[in-house]
């Protein structure tokens, strides 16, 4: 008999062994692909799934120990009677599901999630779908490895193999000490933010992050979250009529006509993300004057476009509107969809095609809002996040300050393979607003402290671009300078005004010829990757929601969402639709009839985009 102390620990380790032998059946059902990774490549699928692993075993492992604890207190509880039936139903549900995930896999190159809900109403489909499926190969699988665990547990693992040996009430509060652990790695540990699939996205080849998910968690992840990806509310029109006016919107773009401002063929491009930075504190786009004067500089130096929108009011989106050109989704965001994130063009895999290296900088998190998944689908070579600055460097909340973070790219772009693209994306200026420098303005509300590391940013900036133009490589580099969205403050503006989402975009650095210019026309955010790629020639047309700013069309505009609504500028007039009230919540100059229909018409068919991707 084993001591009672020790069955959550080891019913717990249970589960994490049930995970990694899943695992290895998975790798080696799919053996062809599997063959192409290296042993290395093996390795780290298990190792980088092991906090996931953990986390469905923390949930997993709930009930089991609180049943554990409650029989310590009323000893007449049958607890080891529901657990085994509990455990066994759980491995036969499990896995029948990695026998499915095993084949549905072969045929959808993701692993199983909320997708095959779709085709419930379905049947007869579903039935054909499964027809050259091996289904006595993966009935004996199912088998397999439900009886083999069934046996170990029955064997091992059984509560009624462990015995009771001290003091009730001291095992009692030892039992309950365990299930609270149990939050640890259900969350994946002590950081700020929640485990996502990200932390299992370590390699550039889809297959080995994808063998490296745990495919239960994977499938009650995309369960939760199944009514906002799989449907489509916005049915405004017949959905022909929507993409038609779509793509009457970018048709009447020339694609013949466009200004070239480049002085060299294949100059290094380094995007810089600046976080919230709203037009608001920008002198050059009409802000306030003197939060932001080394980025005015740049703009007087440089292509300065007055006139952008971003395409929502999160990061996560905005990094997805400004590396895919993609729009962004009203209550959800597709870089929480691995799956769906890898049928987007990147702007880093038309540079790597290219022969670009390529990298991005974060003083964060990159499992922030699954940001890693979505840039490990774009195929960057290096990530360089929180964990490579040291501790001493960082804030109280996200990671490494931004002149710490400049600090390091420029040391790296020093050794950097020419040509390169390199991505660069601040933090400092997201709550709480933390500086290592002195304040610039008086106060101490949330105001005054946003309006202070705005200007703390824009002086890291001005500090690291002083010190770019003393390097060899800045006469070939081509500067991007965007923020990710914009900021209710100054101000305090409500979600679907307008102003809130007016933000900088910039092109400056030694590869330009024609600085000193201001271009006025009106464009969104997912305009800047057709618009970039189209200054250095390279191909475009996979980013079809993105248009060449620089090219002459008969119909601009901008199109942004909020909460549950949309936001759709021409020069004519600003619109804002709520979708929940079904009606225009502000309207300013003249909104024609032909505006509101051309708003619903974007927002229905870009949904629609996304669920189906």
């Amino acid at each position: 008999m084993k001591k009672r102390i020790l069955f959550q620990p080891l019913y717990f380790l249970f589960w994490m062994l049930y995970f990694i032998v899943a695992r290895a059946i998975f790798l080696i059902y799919h053996l062809e692909q599997s063959a192409d990774l290296t042993s290395g490549e093996v390795l780290n699928t298990f190792l980088y799934g092991l906090r996931l692993d953990a986390s469905f075993a923390a949930y997993i492992s709930i009930l089991p120990f609180l049943l554990a604890l409650l029989s310590l207190v009323w000893q007449r509880l049958q607890a080891a009677t529901a657990v085994r039936y509990y455990t066994i139903g759980l491995l036969a549900l499990l896995s029948a599901l990695l026998s499915v995930d095993l084949e549905l896999y072969s045929h959808w190159g993701f692993r199983l999630d909320a997708s095959p809900l779709q085709y419930i109403t379905s049947p007869a489909e579903m039935a054909a779908s499964t027809a050259g499926a091996p289904l006595f190969l993966l009935f004996l699988v199912t088998l397999a490895i439900a009886v083999a665990f069934t046996f170990l547990y029955r064997r091992a693992f059984d509560l009624r193999h462990f015995k009771q040996y001290f003091n009730r009430w001291a095992a009692s509060g030892l039992a309950l000490l365990y299930a609270a652990l149990l939050v640890l790695p259900l969350r994946g540990g002590w950081q700020q933010i929640p485990i996502n699939q990200s932390v299992v996205y370590f390699s550039d080849k889809p297959f080995a992050n994808h063998a490296g998910l745990n495919m239960p968690w994977n499938l009650m992840h995309a369960l939760l979250k199944y009514e906002k990806s799989s449907h489509n509310p916005y049915q405004y029109m017949p959905e022909q009529e929507a993409k038609e006016r779509v793509q009457q919107l970018y048709a009447a773009a020339s694609v013949d006509s466009s200004q070239h401002l480049l002085r060299t063929e294949r100059p290094n491009v380094l995007f810089i993300i600046l976080e919230s930075y709203t037009a608001k504190f920008i002198e050059s786009l009409g802000g306030e004057r003197g939060v932001t004067p080394n980025l005015d500089r740049l703009a007087r130096e440089g292509v300065n476009f007055t006139n952008i929108y971003a395409a929502g009011d999160r990061s996560e989106k905005g990094m997805v509107a400004l590396l895919s050109g993609y729009p962004v989704q009203t209550t959800t965001s597709i870089i929480k969809y691995p799956q769906k994130t890898e049928k987007l063009p990147q702007l880093s895999q038309v540079f790597e095609q290219q022969g670009y290296s390529t990298s991005y900088y974060y003083g964060g998190e990159l499992e922030f809002a699954n940001i890693k998944s979505f840039l490990r689908n774009g195929g960057y070579d290096r990530l360089i996040d929180k964990y490579d600055f040291d501790p001493s460097t960082y804030n109280s909340k996200w990671g490494a300050h931004d002149h710490v973070l400049f600090e390091r790219v420029l040391q790296d772009l020093k050794q950097e393979e020419q040509p390169f693209f390199s991505t660069v994306y601040t933090l400092s200026s997201h709550e709480p607003f933390e500086i290592p420098i002195p304040t610039k303005f008086p106060g101490t509300d949330e105001e005054a402290k946003f309006r202070n590391s705005v200007y703390y940013t824009d002086w890291a900036l001005g500090k690291f671009i002083a010190e770019a133009k003393q390097q060899a490589w800045w006469d070939n580099t081509l500067v991007v300078i965007a923020a990710d969205h914009g900021h209710p403050l100054p101000g305090g503006d409500p979600n679907h005004v307008p102003r809130k989402y007016r933000i900088p975009f910039i092109l400056t650095g030694g590869a330009l010829a024609k600085g000193g210019m201001q271009e006025t026309g009106l464009g969104s955010q997912t305009d800047i990757a057709a618009t970039l790629l189209a200054q250095l020639r390279l191909p475009h047309s996979d980013f079809k929601w993105s248009r060449n700013l620089l090219a002459p069309t008969s119909s601009p505009f901008a199109f942004y969402v909020f909460n549950d609504g949309f936001g759709y500028i021409t020069p004519s007039g600003t619109l804002a639709f709520d979708n929940v009230a079904q009606k225009a919540i502000l309207t300013e100059g003249a909104v024609s009839e032909e505006q509101v229909q051309n708003g619903k018409a974007y927002m229905e068919y870009s949904f629609e985009d996304f669920v189906k991707k």
